[in-house]
């Protein structure tokens, strides 16, 4: 039997109460887990991305608070919420592109609504108890997402994948590795191109950790490989994840991969969006709206070594961590809710909790 991918996020009974999570950086070197006594562990293990991945940071985030509560001095529950406010501005602030971490915190400041006025004890328990069902929810989605996915996944697929949606983006099975693990699971026998993704190389330090963990079938390639190996005939089709989808069906996801659905596009091959409902935005109207978070230049002028310092020191580099595919280019748009397809201002819609 394979080894399977530990759970990415939860909570640990030790010492008071912890958030245990993977610490991803330290992937594929060593496995290391994290935990996080105070809140503010949890917000720069989102922002260093020690915990990514959408759904991931958003079971994160809703463990964050329910830390919060558990490690706050108050005595009364006006003391309480002033600590959880603090706490929520915190985590709030860690990155803007992934709609999955307000979606939780809403969920969370939904928990404190439902128990105002009860003893500290109770909403910490409540808290708890809320953060726990979000984690094991989102776990769930992705089983179903996989699920739904299997119509279509044909017989010995050769599946292209950007960026790191499995197990390590999410509480667990992932969403487009979910699509991945769902297929392998019922004898598919299927095979996965993974690109590397720039320039942190999620493709190449997680995606690839997981699925050689797992023992499916994978090859890496370069990013600047994917229009050659489809122009070959050797994909069938295209499967990423989202951080955040526009009511019309617009997606963002890790930079490149609008590249990737251009590059589909053009040689006729199916690209799927695999995320939960929960990764849909209806309050934006399209990918124009959704915030694109910037982060270091060290990001892409570090590899193994300096590739663009100290030869061009005042080199200027733009380094956006997400781009937006248009909806014109989805194939389709899986959720555990079931599959949505153009026009998708209506299927989504349809599938709003």
């Amino acid at each position: 039997m394979q080894q399977r991918v530990p759970p990415t996020v939860t909570w640990a009974d030790v010492e008071g109460g912890v958030v245990r999570m993977i610490d991803q950086t330290k992937l594929p070197g060593e496995l290391v887990m994290l935990d996080c006594r105070e809140v503010e562990c949890v917000a720069q293990a989102i922002e260093r991305l020690s915990v990514r991945g959408a759904p991931a940071i958003g079971c994160a985030a809703a463990l964050g608070m329910a830390l919060a509560a558990h490690r706050s001095q108050a005595d009364d529950s006006d003391a309480l919420r002033k600590d959880l406010r603090t706490a929520r501005e915190r985590l709030a602030a860690t990155r803007p592109t992934a709609v999955n971490l307000f979606w939780a915190l809403s969920q969370m400041d939904r928990a404190i609504a439902e128990h105002e006025g009860e003893a500290p004890d109770a909403m910490r328990a409540a808290l708890l108890t809320r953060a726990e069902e979000i984690v094991e929810d989102d776990l769930q989605r992705c089983v179903a997402i996989g699920r739904n996915s299997l119509e279509l996944i044909p017989e010995g697929a050769n599946i292209l994948t950007h960026c790191n949606a499995g197990a390590l983006a999410t509480a667990g099975y992932g969403t487009a590795l979910g699509v991945v693990r769902a297929a392998h699971e019922a004898g598919k026998g299927i095979h996965v191109w993974v690109d590397e993704t720039r320039p942190l190389l999620q493709g190449a330090r997680l995606t690839a950790w997981e699925l050689c963990t797992e023992g499916i079938p994978a090859t890496l390639i370069t990013d600047s490989m994917a229009g050659y190996v489809m122009g070959q005939g050797r994909v069938d089709c295209v499967v990423v994840g989202s951080d955040r989808i526009a009511a019309n069906g617009d997606v963002a996801n890790k930079i490149g991969t609008y590249t990737v659905a251009v590059l589909a596009e053009r040689h006729g091959i199916p690209f799927y969006v695999a995320a939960p409902v929960s990764t849909i935005d209806y309050e934006l109207a399209s990918g124009d709206l959704i915030p694109i978070e910037e982060r270091s230049r060290e990001e892409v002028a570090m590899l193994a070594h300096r590739v663009a310092e100290p030869v061009c020191p005042d080199v200027a580099i733009y380094n956006p961590a997400f781009d937006v595919t248009p909806h014109e280019l989805v194939a389709a748009i899986v959720t555990e809710k079931g599959i949505a397809r153009a026009p998708y201002a209506g299927s989504l819609r349809a599938m709003r909790d």
